[in-house]
This record gives structure tokens, sequence and C-alpha cells, in this order.
């Protein structure tokens, strides 16, 4: 038979139930390493913006080979992948900031609400971002083939030319070009997968087309 409630006890859970649903849920982890990457990482090059570049190409090339990643690794590598080039994490010139970034990235992680079980995969992912490392498994490759793509094409230039004094100190215009050179001849052959070589060869072309009509605009480079 059905009891009605003491008339005393309805207060008590009108507001049980409102406190329900007004409380603010807790924070997702994603939202924590977001923020904290915005917050920190505030440089032209290898920024916020380009840890939120490397995280959408890398989703796009695995899905363009229908290859399978774990959203959870691939996610905080990109956002942290370059914590050492940040203090004071690094920033220092360490030995390779990507060999520190694995080392530092569980102090970040640690109580967010990530899964800590995969911490080793993202420490992998974190050690061989960079385009001449040799990654290993599929969160490690597309990482590591969108960060490469990312000093290819406009957008790498873009990221290069920020990067230049401008009081002329270091690096100054002639030095940028040697880096733009650079990511031409060695960072196309370091692509690994079959999405990440079918992009490379159209940004090569852009950076190295921009190389050539710099130089035709700056006496062979003499005049930057």
């Amino acid at each position: 038979m059905h009891t009605a409630r003491p008339v005393w006890l309805l207060p008590c859970l009108a507001t049980v139930l409102c406190l329900a649903a007004t409380a603010a849920p807790a924070a997702d982890w994603h939202t924590t390493v977001t923020q904290f990457a915005a917050q920190h990482f505030r440089n032209p090059a290898w920024g916020y913006s380009h840890n939120q570049r490397d995280y959408a190409l890398a989703r796009q090339l695995a899905a363009e080979d229908h290859v399978s990643l774990d959203d959870d690794v691939l996610f905080a590598a990109a956002y942290l992948h370059d914590i050492a080039a940040f203090a004071p994490w690094g920033g220092d010139e360490p030995p390779d900031h990507s060999d520190v970034g694995a080392d530092v990235v569980g102090s970040v992680l640690k109580d967010t609400g990530f899964p800590m079980a995969k911490l080793d995969a993202v420490r992998g992912a974190i050690r061989t971002h960079m385009y001449y490392r040799d990654p290993v498994g599929p969160e490690a490759t597309y990482l590591h083939d969108a960060d490469a793509l990312d000093w290819l094409g406009a957008i790498g230039i873009e990221r290069v030319i920020a990067l230049a004094d401008p009081n002329g100190g270091d690096p100054d215009g002639p030095k940028v070009v040697k880096m733009l050179e650079e990511n031409l001849e060695k960072v196309p052959s370091r692509v690994v997968s079959p999405a990440g070589r079918a992009l490379a060869g159209p940004r090569q072309a852009e950076l190295g087309a921009f190389l050539q009509q710099l130089k035709r605009e700056s006496a062979e480079y003499h005049n930057l």
C-alpha cells in the first residue's frame, strides 16, 4: 500500500532535487588540459594554436587512412607535446624537449581525471613527435606526421617567420630563411603515413615556391 510522505519531508526533498539540478558538473580532463595549454603555451610557432592544429590534423590523417586512434592518448599528447619548450617545465635548451616533455607530462595529467593507465602511450607519442624521430603505434605516428606537416606549406612559413626578432637579433631574416630551407630539405621524407605523404607533396611545393620567389625578390637573399 502506498504511504504518503510526511509533510515535513517535502521541503527537504525539494531542496535536494534543486541542488542536484543546479550543481556544476565536474570539469572533464579535456577541458582542464585545454585551459592549461591555452594559458601556458604562448609562442607563435609551437604554442596553443599549434597544439590545436596538430590534434585536428592527426585525426584527419588517421581518418583518411581508416586507422582508429585512442583519442585520450592523442588529445593529451597533442596538447602537451611541446611542454618542455616552456618554463618551468623546460625552456632552457634541454637535451631534447621531446624527451623532457615525455618525462614531465605525468605531473600535469595527474589528478585531472585523465586515465593514467594510458600515460605511457602519451609519453611515447610525445617522445617521438619531432620529424627526426621514429614513431611507434598509431597515436605516435599521426601526431608525428601532423607535427611535421605543420613545418611545411603556408603555415610552416608563417610559424618560422613569426620567430624572427624584430630588432635584428636571433633569429634574423637570413637565419629564418635557413630554417625554412632546412625544413624543406629534411621534413618531407620523414612523413610516414599514407595520408601524411599525400599532403606533404603539396605543402613541400608551397614552401619551395615561396623560397624561390623570395630569392628572386631579395637578390639571392642578400637584401634580407
